[in-house]
């Protein structure tokens, strides 16, 4: 496993579309998953331990943001060949399993993730309401281990202020995390 963390967020950088299954069985686009403020996008894997560590926090947030107009969806873009936890069916366990408020979608191409520039678990990609990225941090202090529970949530703080302002905070923490297991070419 190869930890990684995020580039510095590229303020104004507008979100590509795309057309993935959900575990749900649907498909969703940008234009299905926006929310009036904004748009959190998070790539997320079954078997990352960084993923685990926050999980119900994860959840916490995403509920907590869609009160504040920002809506979120999860991607797993994995290479489920070598990693079978992070095949389809697994995601689908997984969804139920811990409750996501949120789409839990398939980039089986991995094109999704290549084109947002992912480069691990978790990578969160949030944008305002026009679609223009104003964070790509951290979602607090934890690592591979649950951080405790009066740590700073950064990624709930940082698009609240987007919900609020249309803009993200200048100073931010990259996230870190496994690196995106790409499939070899």
């Amino acid at each position: 496993m190869v930890s990684l963390t995020t580039p510095v967020c590229d303020f104004g950088w507008k979100a590509p579309d795309f057309d993935l299954p959900g575990v749900d069985g649907k498909r969703y686009t940008l234009k299905d998953l926006k929310g009036p403020k904004g748009l959190l996008v998070m790539f997320i894997c079954n078997h990352c331990p960084y993923v685990k560590a926050v999980r119900s926090r994860i959840v916490r947030d995403a509920k907590e943001l869609m009160l504040h107009g920002i809506h979120c969806a999860a991607i797993s873009a994995n290479d489920a060949a070598h990693y079978p936890e992070d095949s389809f069916d697994n995601m689908q366990r997984i969804a139920v399993e811990w409750g996501l408020p949120f789409p839990y979608l398939y980039d089986e191409s991995q094109a999704a993730a290549k084109t947002y520039g992912a480069v691990c678990t978790p990578d969160f990609f949030g944008f305002n309401a026009q679609l223009e990225l104003q964070y790509r941090g951290r979602l607090d202090e934890s690592r591979k281990e649950t951080a405790p529970e009066t740590v700073r949530r950064d990624l709930f703080e940082a698009m609240r202020q987007v919900a609020k302002t249309g803009r993200g905070p200048q100073d931010q923490i990259p996230s870190m995390g496994c690196s995106i297991k790409w499939r070899e070419a």
